[in-house]
């Protein structure tokens, strides 16, 4: 009865479901692709140190113009070719508004970020999904047909497959007068972005998160990198929706945490080094693992199987992501913790494994 409220077409929608976010204190979280270390020192001395009062009674500046300047001078861009958001699925959300409402279909892989199907329904905006090849790899000529756009994420997530910047190239040659939105959450963890290729393609939207590389999930701050059409496209939806979506303090932090390089390189190469221990680890157990240049692994467990495992390991306070979906349902994502929480996952799983045979 309530829902004679709603307007046509609401309850049909179907939302994007987070991974879980328990209330325990006790578990081992490696589910949601965090970054397992504290933030920027330099964004949290921020935090502790400066009187905000006065920022928070009056309005944050609209246009970001000095968080804006930080990502142009890391990115080696003009502050022109830079939006910011509040969070990189508002970033989506609106670049999927701005670019993607036209005849034709939107192209997307088939097992990919979760979110797109439900932007595209929430926009009514067609869409197509290609499937990835038996080894999880995007294949670049199946996105060659008419379209209304592209968009990839690059790392793949969940696959953690990575596209070289040559392949991301023949990709925007193949659809030179729609966008293509390569959606870089899990750049930082071993690719190159294709923001260096903004300057030459007129078509290239590039999107980052704070939450994965920065450690600053908290804080829900993403930004868009293209060409000032592009930014232009996007602002124009923005101040059609919310003049203010990224609110003082957050400005401040996150210009701090961007500007502190040393610190993003060193937690980098830590999640790196890593993944890379727990990929080998994982192998010599039997599991086969999918190349990831992201801060997780897909990985295949042997017997009992996924599902077992899953719940076996959550029994153990150690908590992965299962998907029960077609393709990657005999697969567990795991997130890169620290050393001490993956030492943990192997030596359970070779447990429960032992147990099992």
């Amino acid at each position: 009865m309530s829902k004679i409220y709603w307007s046509p077409g609401l309850d049909q929608l179907e939302p994007y479901t987070p991974g879980e976010q328990p209330k325990s204190e006790t578990l081992i979280k490696l589910n949601t692709n965090e970054n397992p270390y504290p933030a920027s020192p330099e964004a949290l001395r921020l935090l502790e140190q400066h009187d905000f009062a006065d920022a928070l009674r009056r309005y944050p500046d609209p246009e970001s113009c000095e968080l804006r300047r930080a990502i142009a001078d890391k990115h080696n861009l003009s502050a022109e070719q830079v939006f910011v958001g509040n969070g990189s699925d508002e970033v989506l959300a609106l670049s999927f508004y701005s670019f993607f409402r036209r005849s034709e279909p939107l192209l997307f892989p088939d097992i990919t970020y979760s979110f797109y199907p439900v932007y595209c329904q929430l926009f009514n905006i067609k869409s197509r999904t290609v499937p990835l090849h038996g080894d999880f790899s995007i294949q670049l000529e199946d996105y060659a047909a008419p379209a209304a756009g592209v968009i990839i994420p690059n790392p793949n997530a969940p696959t953690g497959r990575y596209l070289p910047l040559e392949q991301i190239e023949q990709l925007l040659r193949s659809q030179p007068e729609r966008v293509v939105v390569i959606d870089e959450a899990y750049i930082d963890f071993g690719g190159e972005s294709a923001a260096t290729l903004i300057d030459r393609y007129p078509n290239l939207l590039v999107i980052h998160t704070l939450s994965k590389s920065y450690a600053l999930a908290g804080l829900r701050l993403g930004f868009a990198m293209g060409q000032k059409h592009l930014i232009e496209g996007l602002l124009r939806a923005k101040n059609s929706f919310n003049s203010y979506p990224i609110d003082a303090i957050a400005q401040r932090v996150a210009t701090a945490a961007i500007r502190d390089t040393a610190w993003h390189s060193d937690n980098c190469g830590k999640v790196i080094a890593t993944r890379e221990r727990c990929e080998r680890a994982l192998t010599d157990l039997g599991f086969e693992v999918i190349p990831s240049q992201a801060n997780f692994l897909l990985a295949k467990p042997p017997e009992p199987g996924a599902e077992a495992l899953y719940l076996a390991l959550r029994e153990r306070n150690i908590l992965v992501r299962y998907f029960n979906k077609p393709r990657i349902s005999e697969y567990l994502r795991i997130s890169i913790g620290t050393d001490e929480e993956m030492e943990q996952l192997i030596r359970n799983c070779k447990e429960i494994l032992a147990s099992q045979s």
